[in-house]
Protein backbone atom coordinates (compact mmCIF):
# COMPACT_ATOMS: atom_id res chain seq x y z
CA UNK A 1 0.00 0.00 0.00
CA UNK A 2 1.37 3.39 -1.01
CA UNK A 3 -0.33 6.78 -1.33
CA UNK A 4 -0.25 10.49 -0.44
CA UNK A 5 -2.98 12.35 1.42
CA UNK A 6 -3.73 15.75 2.89
CA UNK A 7 -2.86 15.68 6.58
CA UNK A 8 -6.17 17.15 7.81
CA UNK A 9 -8.28 14.84 5.61
CA UNK A 10 -6.29 11.80 6.75
CA UNK A 11 -6.52 12.81 10.41
CA UNK A 12 -10.28 13.26 10.24
CA UNK A 13 -10.73 9.74 8.89
CA UNK A 14 -8.45 8.27 11.56
CA UNK A 15 -10.18 10.11 14.41
CA UNK A 16 -13.67 9.23 13.18
CA UNK A 17 -13.01 5.51 12.80
CA UNK A 18 -10.89 5.47 15.94
CA UNK A 19 -13.92 6.28 18.06
CA UNK A 20 -15.04 2.68 17.61
CA UNK A 21 -11.58 1.15 17.96
CA UNK A 22 -11.21 -0.85 21.17
CA UNK A 23 -8.85 -3.54 22.40
CA UNK A 24 -11.70 -6.06 22.21
CA UNK A 25 -11.93 -5.55 18.46
CA UNK A 26 -8.30 -4.74 17.72
CA UNK A 27 -4.76 -5.96 18.31
CA UNK A 28 -3.37 -8.36 20.87
CA UNK A 29 -1.94 -7.05 24.11
CA UNK A 30 -4.90 -4.77 24.83
CA UNK A 31 -4.17 -2.34 21.99
CA UNK A 32 -6.94 -0.90 19.85
CA UNK A 33 -6.39 -1.31 16.12
CA UNK A 34 -7.39 0.40 12.89
CA UNK A 35 -7.65 -1.36 9.53
CA UNK A 36 -6.20 0.79 6.72
CA UNK A 37 -7.13 -0.19 3.16
CA UNK A 38 -6.36 1.44 -0.19
CA UNK A 39 -8.14 0.63 -3.45
CA UNK A 40 -7.12 2.92 -6.31
CA UNK A 41 -7.67 6.43 -4.90
CA UNK A 42 -10.14 5.39 -2.20
CA UNK A 43 -8.63 5.14 1.27
CA UNK A 44 -10.71 3.44 4.00
CA UNK A 45 -10.15 3.36 7.76
CA UNK A 46 -12.13 0.94 9.94
CA UNK A 47 -12.32 0.86 13.72
CA UNK A 48 -14.43 -1.63 15.63
CA UNK A 49 -15.41 -3.43 18.75
CA UNK A 50 -17.66 -6.52 18.71
CA UNK A 51 -20.84 -4.39 18.65
CA UNK A 52 -19.90 -1.22 16.76
CA UNK A 53 -18.00 -0.57 13.53
CA UNK A 54 -17.15 2.84 12.07
CA UNK A 55 -15.82 3.04 8.50
CA UNK A 56 -14.48 6.34 7.18
CA UNK A 57 -13.15 6.87 3.68
CA UNK A 58 -11.58 9.71 1.73
CA UNK A 59 -9.98 10.38 -1.64
CA UNK A 60 -6.18 10.21 -1.81
CA UNK A 61 -3.46 10.01 -4.45
CA UNK A 62 -3.08 6.24 -4.64
CA UNK A 63 -0.01 4.50 -6.03
CA UNK A 64 -0.30 0.86 -4.87
CA UNK A 65 -3.27 -0.92 -3.29
CA UNK A 66 -2.94 -2.76 -0.01
CA UNK A 67 -4.05 -3.11 3.59
CA UNK A 68 -2.54 -2.94 7.09
CA UNK A 69 -3.74 -3.21 10.69
CA UNK A 70 -2.08 -0.57 12.86
CA UNK A 71 -2.31 0.72 16.47
CA UNK A 72 -5.14 3.26 16.53
CA UNK A 73 -3.92 5.78 19.08
CA UNK A 74 -0.27 5.74 17.99
CA UNK A 75 -0.98 6.29 14.30
CA UNK A 76 -3.57 9.00 15.01
CA UNK A 77 -1.15 10.85 17.30
CA UNK A 78 1.61 10.58 14.69
CA UNK A 79 -0.52 12.14 11.93
CA UNK A 80 -1.84 14.78 14.35
CA UNK A 81 1.74 15.78 15.18
CA UNK A 82 2.57 16.52 11.54
CA UNK A 83 2.43 20.04 10.12
CA UNK A 84 -0.35 20.76 7.64
CA UNK A 85 0.38 19.51 4.15
CA UNK A 86 0.93 16.25 2.32
CA UNK A 87 1.56 12.98 4.16
CA UNK A 88 3.12 9.97 2.41
CA UNK A 89 2.17 6.48 3.60
CA UNK A 90 3.93 3.31 2.46
CA UNK A 91 3.09 -0.10 3.92
CA UNK A 92 5.02 -3.33 3.61
CA UNK A 93 4.33 -6.75 5.08
CA UNK A 94 5.63 -5.88 8.56
CA UNK A 95 5.61 -2.09 8.87
CA UNK A 96 3.99 1.17 7.74
CA UNK A 97 6.06 4.28 7.03
CA UNK A 98 4.55 7.77 7.61
CA UNK A 99 6.44 10.73 6.15
CA UNK A 100 5.67 14.45 6.29
CA UNK A 101 8.35 17.01 5.52
CA UNK A 102 11.47 15.96 7.41
CA UNK A 103 9.57 13.79 9.89
CA UNK A 104 9.37 10.04 9.42
CA UNK A 105 7.78 7.31 11.56
CA UNK A 106 7.88 3.56 11.04
CA UNK A 107 5.15 1.58 12.78
CA UNK A 108 4.98 -2.18 13.13
CA UNK A 109 1.81 -3.80 11.78
CA UNK A 110 -0.15 -6.72 13.18
CA UNK A 111 0.61 -9.55 10.75
CA UNK A 112 -2.31 -11.92 10.21
CA UNK A 113 -4.64 -10.11 12.62
CA UNK A 114 -8.17 -9.00 11.73
CA UNK A 115 -10.73 -6.70 13.26
CA UNK A 116 -14.44 -7.28 13.75
CA UNK A 117 -16.67 -6.54 10.75
CA UNK A 118 -20.46 -6.56 10.94
CA UNK A 119 -22.77 -7.42 8.06
CA UNK A 120 -24.58 -4.82 5.97
CA UNK A 121 -28.33 -5.46 5.70
CA UNK A 122 -29.30 -6.27 2.12
CA UNK A 123 -32.25 -3.87 2.06
CA UNK A 124 -32.90 -0.53 0.44
CA UNK A 125 -31.76 2.42 2.52
CA UNK A 126 -34.24 4.98 3.85
CA UNK A 127 -33.31 8.65 4.11
CA UNK A 128 -33.48 10.52 7.42
CA UNK A 129 -33.07 14.32 7.53
CA UNK A 130 -29.67 14.52 9.21
CA UNK A 131 -29.98 17.75 11.20
CA UNK A 132 -33.51 17.00 12.43
CA UNK A 133 -32.72 13.41 13.38
CA UNK A 134 -29.51 14.41 15.18
CA UNK A 135 -31.39 17.03 17.17
CA UNK A 136 -33.85 14.35 18.29
CA UNK A 137 -30.94 12.13 19.30
CA UNK A 138 -29.48 14.99 21.33
CA UNK A 139 -32.73 15.29 23.25
CA UNK A 140 -33.33 11.59 23.85
CA UNK A 141 -29.95 9.86 24.27
CA UNK A 142 -29.32 11.63 27.58
CA UNK A 143 -32.08 9.56 29.20
CA UNK A 144 -30.57 6.17 28.26
CA UNK A 145 -28.83 4.02 30.86
CA UNK A 146 -25.03 4.17 30.66
CA UNK A 147 -24.08 1.07 32.66
CA UNK A 148 -25.28 -2.12 30.96
CA UNK A 149 -24.80 -4.35 34.02
CA UNK A 150 -28.27 -3.57 35.42
CA UNK A 151 -30.53 -3.73 32.38
CA UNK A 152 -28.74 -3.90 29.00
CA UNK A 153 -31.88 -3.08 27.00
CA UNK A 154 -32.09 0.30 28.76
CA UNK A 155 -28.74 1.32 27.24
CA UNK A 156 -30.56 1.58 23.92
CA UNK A 157 -32.95 3.96 22.22
CA UNK A 158 -36.16 2.44 20.91
CA UNK A 159 -36.93 3.55 17.37
CA UNK A 160 -40.64 2.83 17.05
CA UNK A 161 -43.17 3.27 14.26
CA UNK A 162 -46.33 5.21 15.18
CA UNK A 163 -49.46 6.11 13.28
CA UNK A 164 -47.96 9.58 12.71
CA UNK A 165 -44.35 8.65 11.93
CA UNK A 166 -41.32 7.75 14.05
CA UNK A 167 -40.81 7.93 17.82
CA UNK A 168 -37.54 7.72 19.76
CA UNK A 169 -37.76 6.57 23.40
CA UNK A 170 -35.04 6.23 26.04
CA UNK A 171 -35.14 5.61 29.78
CA UNK A 172 -32.81 4.67 32.63
CA UNK A 173 -35.82 3.94 34.90
CA UNK A 174 -35.47 7.32 36.66
CA UNK A 175 -36.25 9.50 33.67
CA UNK A 176 -37.86 9.06 30.30
CA UNK A 177 -37.50 10.97 27.03
CA UNK A 178 -39.75 10.90 23.95
CA UNK A 179 -39.14 12.55 20.58
CA UNK A 180 -41.62 12.26 17.72
CA UNK A 181 -40.92 12.84 14.03
CA UNK A 182 -44.26 13.34 12.32
CA UNK A 183 -44.43 12.04 8.76
CA UNK A 184 -41.10 10.21 9.00
CA UNK A 185 -41.69 6.54 8.16
CA UNK A 186 -38.55 4.43 8.36
CA UNK A 187 -39.96 1.23 9.88
CA UNK A 188 -42.75 -1.16 9.02
CA UNK A 189 -46.13 -0.44 10.58
CA UNK A 190 -45.91 -1.18 14.33
CA UNK A 191 -42.25 -2.11 13.84
CA UNK A 192 -39.39 -1.18 16.16
CA UNK A 193 -35.64 -1.60 16.61
CA UNK A 194 -33.59 -1.13 19.77
CA UNK A 195 -30.37 0.68 18.85
CA UNK A 196 -27.48 1.13 21.34
CA UNK A 197 -27.35 4.72 22.56
CA UNK A 198 -23.56 4.62 22.13
CA UNK A 199 -23.93 4.07 18.39
CA UNK A 200 -26.57 6.77 18.05
CA UNK A 201 -24.29 9.12 19.94
CA UNK A 202 -21.72 8.58 17.21
CA UNK A 203 -24.38 9.31 14.57
CA UNK A 204 -25.19 12.58 16.34
CA UNK A 205 -21.50 13.47 16.56
CA UNK A 206 -21.00 12.64 12.87
CA UNK A 207 -23.82 14.97 11.81
CA UNK A 208 -22.27 17.73 13.92
CA UNK A 209 -18.87 17.29 12.28
CA UNK A 210 -20.40 17.35 8.80
CA UNK A 211 -22.22 20.60 9.64
CA UNK A 212 -18.97 22.12 10.93
CA UNK A 213 -17.28 21.22 7.65
CA UNK A 214 -20.06 22.97 5.73
CA UNK A 215 -19.54 26.10 7.83
CA UNK A 216 -15.80 26.03 7.10
CA UNK A 217 -16.62 25.77 3.41
CA UNK A 218 -18.74 28.92 3.66
CA UNK A 219 -22.09 27.11 3.63
CA UNK A 220 -24.82 27.44 6.22
CA UNK A 221 -24.20 24.00 7.74
CA UNK A 222 -27.70 22.70 6.95
CA UNK A 223 -27.88 21.92 3.26
CA UNK A 224 -30.47 19.17 3.48
CA UNK A 225 -27.98 16.34 3.99
CA UNK A 226 -29.56 12.97 4.68
CA UNK A 227 -28.59 9.96 6.75
CA UNK A 228 -29.24 6.71 4.90
CA UNK A 229 -30.61 4.16 7.38
CA UNK A 230 -31.09 0.43 6.91
CA UNK A 231 -31.50 -2.46 9.32
CA UNK A 232 -31.94 -6.22 9.60
CA UNK A 233 -32.99 -8.32 12.58
CA UNK A 234 -29.42 -8.16 13.89
CA UNK A 235 -27.76 -4.93 12.73
CA UNK A 236 -28.44 -1.31 11.85
CA UNK A 237 -26.42 0.89 9.48
CA UNK A 238 -26.21 4.69 9.22
CA UNK A 239 -24.40 6.32 6.26
CA UNK A 240 -23.51 10.00 6.01
CA UNK A 241 -20.76 12.02 4.38
CA UNK A 242 -18.31 9.25 3.60
CA UNK A 243 -18.75 7.51 6.97
CA UNK A 244 -20.65 4.32 7.76
CA UNK A 245 -21.66 3.39 11.32
CA UNK A 246 -22.78 -0.20 11.81
CA UNK A 247 -24.07 -1.49 15.14
CA UNK A 248 -25.57 -4.66 16.51
CA UNK A 249 -29.13 -4.19 17.69
CA UNK A 250 -29.93 -4.85 21.33
CA UNK A 251 -31.98 -7.86 22.29
CA UNK A 252 -34.53 -8.06 25.07
CA UNK A 253 -37.86 -6.45 25.78
CA UNK A 254 -37.93 -2.68 26.09
CA UNK A 255 -40.37 -1.70 28.87
CA UNK A 256 -43.83 -0.35 28.06
CA UNK A 257 -43.00 3.14 29.29
CA UNK A 258 -45.63 5.11 27.42
CA UNK A 259 -48.26 4.11 29.97
CA UNK A 260 -46.25 5.94 32.65
CA UNK A 261 -47.08 9.39 31.29
CA UNK A 262 -49.61 10.99 33.71
CA UNK A 263 -52.96 12.02 32.24
CA UNK A 264 -52.94 15.29 34.19
CA UNK A 265 -50.87 17.35 36.61
CA UNK A 266 -51.71 19.24 39.79
CA UNK A 267 -49.70 22.25 38.66
CA UNK A 268 -48.32 23.55 35.37
CA UNK A 269 -45.52 26.07 35.92
CA UNK A 270 -43.93 28.25 33.24
CA UNK A 271 -40.30 29.27 33.75
CA UNK A 272 -37.74 31.24 31.80
CA UNK A 273 -35.52 28.40 30.60
CA UNK A 274 -32.24 30.30 30.62
CA UNK A 275 -32.85 31.82 34.06
CA UNK A 276 -33.90 28.47 35.51
CA UNK A 277 -30.99 26.47 34.06
CA UNK A 278 -28.46 29.12 35.14
CA UNK A 279 -29.79 29.02 38.72
CA UNK A 280 -29.81 25.22 38.67
CA UNK A 281 -26.18 25.07 37.51
CA UNK A 282 -25.18 27.37 40.37
CA UNK A 283 -26.91 25.52 43.21
CA UNK A 284 -25.70 22.21 41.76
CA UNK A 285 -22.11 23.26 42.52
CA UNK A 286 -22.60 21.98 46.08
CA UNK A 287 -23.59 18.57 44.72
CA UNK A 288 -20.51 18.45 42.51
CA UNK A 289 -18.30 18.98 45.55
CA UNK A 290 -20.33 16.70 47.80
CA UNK A 291 -19.41 13.10 48.60
CA UNK A 292 -23.10 12.25 48.33
CA UNK A 293 -23.79 12.57 44.61
CA UNK A 294 -27.46 11.67 45.19
CA UNK A 295 -28.11 14.97 46.97
CA UNK A 296 -31.31 16.39 45.42
CA UNK A 297 -32.30 19.90 44.51
CA UNK A 298 -35.50 20.95 46.25
CA UNK A 299 -37.94 23.08 44.28
CA UNK A 300 -40.32 25.04 46.48
CA UNK A 301 -43.19 26.59 44.53
CA UNK A 302 -44.47 29.84 45.99
CA UNK A 303 -46.69 32.60 44.66
CA UNK A 304 -44.87 33.93 41.59
CA UNK A 305 -41.54 32.18 42.29
CA UNK A 306 -39.76 28.87 42.48
CA UNK A 307 -37.00 28.49 45.06
CA UNK A 308 -34.13 26.10 44.25
CA UNK A 309 -32.21 24.76 47.27
CA UNK A 310 -29.41 22.24 47.78
CA UNK A 311 -28.46 21.21 51.31
CA UNK A 312 -25.35 19.15 52.10
CA UNK A 313 -24.00 18.29 55.57
CA UNK A 314 -20.34 18.81 54.61
CA UNK A 315 -20.49 21.68 52.08
CA UNK A 316 -23.37 23.83 53.27
CA UNK A 317 -26.41 25.29 51.53
CA UNK A 318 -27.23 27.02 48.25
CA UNK A 319 -30.54 28.79 47.61
CA UNK A 320 -31.77 30.82 44.64
CA UNK A 321 -35.21 31.93 43.46
CA UNK A 322 -36.48 32.43 39.92
CA UNK A 323 -39.69 33.98 38.68
CA UNK A 324 -42.60 31.78 37.62
CA UNK A 325 -46.34 31.95 37.06
CA UNK A 326 -47.07 29.56 39.96
CA UNK A 327 -50.34 30.22 41.78
CA UNK A 328 -51.82 28.33 44.73
CA UNK A 329 -50.70 26.77 47.99
CA UNK A 330 -46.98 26.33 48.55
CA UNK A 331 -45.63 22.99 47.28
CA UNK A 332 -42.23 21.29 47.31
CA UNK A 333 -40.77 18.56 45.12
CA UNK A 334 -37.15 17.37 44.82
CA UNK A 335 -35.17 15.98 41.89
CA UNK A 336 -31.76 14.68 40.95
CA UNK A 337 -30.22 18.02 39.87
CA UNK A 338 -28.25 16.59 36.95
CA UNK A 339 -31.27 14.78 35.51
CA UNK A 340 -33.37 17.92 35.92
CA UNK A 341 -30.75 20.12 34.26
CA UNK A 342 -30.30 17.75 31.32
CA UNK A 343 -34.05 17.71 30.74
CA UNK A 344 -34.27 21.50 30.81
CA UNK A 345 -31.30 21.84 28.45
CA UNK A 346 -32.97 19.53 25.92
CA UNK A 347 -35.81 22.02 25.39
CA UNK A 348 -35.39 24.61 22.63
CA UNK A 349 -38.01 27.18 23.60
CA UNK A 350 -37.31 30.19 25.82
CA UNK A 351 -40.13 29.19 28.18
CA UNK A 352 -39.93 25.87 30.01
CA UNK A 353 -43.14 24.14 31.07
CA UNK A 354 -42.99 21.99 34.22
CA UNK A 355 -45.92 19.75 35.14
CA UNK A 356 -45.86 18.36 38.70
CA UNK A 357 -48.04 16.21 40.94
CA UNK A 358 -46.29 14.82 44.03
CA UNK A 359 -43.21 12.87 45.07
CA UNK A 360 -44.79 9.61 43.98
CA UNK A 361 -45.49 10.52 40.35
CA UNK A 362 -43.24 11.69 37.50
CA UNK A 363 -42.97 15.35 36.55
CA UNK A 364 -43.05 16.50 32.94
CA UNK A 365 -40.64 18.90 31.24
CA UNK A 366 -41.78 20.27 27.90
CA UNK A 367 -42.36 23.52 26.03
CA UNK A 368 -45.26 25.16 24.29
CA UNK A 369 -44.96 24.63 20.56
CA UNK A 370 -42.58 21.68 21.03
CA UNK A 371 -45.14 18.92 21.53
CA UNK A 372 -42.84 16.48 19.74
CA UNK A 373 -40.51 16.33 22.78
CA UNK A 374 -41.37 15.24 26.33
CA UNK A 375 -39.09 14.49 29.27
CA UNK A 376 -40.43 12.75 32.37
CA UNK A 377 -38.50 12.68 35.62
CA UNK A 378 -39.22 10.86 38.88
CA UNK A 379 -38.99 13.06 41.97
CA UNK A 380 -36.70 12.16 44.87
CA UNK A 381 -38.37 11.56 48.23
CA UNK A 382 -36.94 13.81 50.95
CA UNK A 383 -37.82 14.26 54.60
Amino acid sequence: MRFRADRDTLLEALVTAGRAATARGGLSGGIAGLQLTLRANRFEVVGSDPDLVIEAHCEVAGEADGSALVPSRLVTDIVRSFDAGSVAIAAGEEEVRFTCGRAEFVVRVAVGAEITRLGTPEVEGIKLPAATFADGLRQVIRAALVDDSRAPQLTGVLMKSTDKGLRLIATDSYRLAFRDFEGLSVLDSEGSVLVPAKALGEVQRLVGSVKEDKVKEGKDGDDGSDIVFRHSDLDAVFDLGGVRITTRLLRGQFPDVERLVPDSFTHHVNLDREEFTSALRRVRLLVRDSKDITTPVRLTFKEGTVELAVLTPESGRAVESVESDFRGEEAMVAFNPTYLLEGAEAVHADTLMLGINDAGHPALLSAEGEEEFRYLLMPVKVS
